[in-house]
């Protein structure tokens, strides 16, 4: 590893993207979305027409496919797709091509680099355990399905999805299940993260959390 990094892992819609965008941003840090990564494969798979269950042709649109992050906004062959990922539809085929290991394992070198200096912040399911098991700093953060079905309602609804938070309550259960139930890479805490639980907290409290975990970790933090 040749910079320090910082791992925010956890489900789906528990703020962890927001979150490390912020850090990335305040202490002038690379930023990795690694939930994009399997959002992109998925994409491209509905694109080509590519049945989720053909690992092979999977991992080699993984293996092949050119994306930069820059902030929030995701580039994938010279194009923006930072809300056409966004949607339901792409998260539940990312989490099922982020289950298939020959898939992880083409993007597992590609992930280990962005670990450049100044620094890293790596966001995902398994940025802590697998990815960067010898990161400076480890964050698990987490919130109640409801509370998270809720946050994403709000947010695609403002960006014009048709969606209720019935079902976005059930399709973030059945992810959280398929996630912690994987035999590869499966969505656990690292066993030397910090668990911060974000049901009843805002952004700024988080933020705040894992600033002063950075700290005590040895990386020096602004504030």
């Amino acid at each position: 590893m040749t910079a320090p990094v910082l791992t925010l892992d956890g489900p789906s819609g528990s703020g962890k993207g927001t979150i490390s965008i912020r850090l990335a941003e305040l202490l002038g840090w690379h930023y990795l979305d690694s939930g994009a990564l399997y959002r992109l494969i998925g994409l491209l798979a509905f694109r080509n027409a590519i049945s989720l269950e053909d690992e092979e042709a999977i991992a080699t649109l993984a293996a092949g496919m050119k994306v930069e992050f820059t902030g929030a906004n995701v580039i994938l062959e010279g194009r923006a797709v930072g809300d056409e990922i966004r949607t339901e539809q792409i998260g539940n085929m990312a989490s099922r091509v982020a289950a298939l290991p020959k898939v992880r394992n083409s993007l597992l070198g590609w992930q280990r680099r962005t670990a450049q200096p100044p620094g890293l912040v790596a966001d995902g399911r398994d940025m802590g355990t697998v990815v960067f098991p010898s990161a400076e700093c480890k964050i698990f953060l987490t919130a109640s399905a409801q509370a998270r079905a809720e946050r994403r309602f709000n947010q695609l609804r403002l960006k014009g999805f048709d969606v209720t938070i019935r079902q976005l309550f059930e399709e973030i259960s059945e992810r959280d299940r398929r996630d912690a139930e994987r035999k590869t890479s499966p969505l656990t805490p690292a066993k030397d993260a910090l668990i911060i639980d974000a049901t009843e907290l805002s952004i700024e409290q988080v933020e705040q959390e894992v600033l002063s975990h950075l700290k005590t970790s040895g990386i020096a933090a602004p504030g």
